[in-house]
């Protein structure tokens, strides 16, 4: 099964790609730690919400779609993903 991702994935994605490019140049220029740091929680916080989201939308399309054999394989799968992480 493939997932197809919106626009909205992707401008998260892009998002949290900007952000981690912006923390590359904070390393660059030495800026304090603490700043690095707060940067790097941010770009890992969007990333966790972005794999959440991609997860449910798996897991909604593993409910709605499928033979209850194939439809319980895919749930076990989206479970796994989330126990993962």
């Amino acid at each position: 099964m493939t997932l197809h991702y919106d626009k909205a994935m992707e401008n998260r994605l892009k998002r949290a790609d900007g952000q981690l490019q912006g923390t590359l140049r904070m390393m660059q220029n030495n800026s304090e730690c603490q700043a690095v740091v707060s940067q790097l929680t941010a770009v890992r916080s969007s990333l966790d919400n972005l794999i959440g989201l991609i997860v449910a939308e798996n897991l909604k399309d593993c409910l709605l779609s499928g033979d209850e054999a194939d439809r319980n394989a895919r749930i076990e799968q989206a479970v796994k993903l989330i126990v993962k992480k």
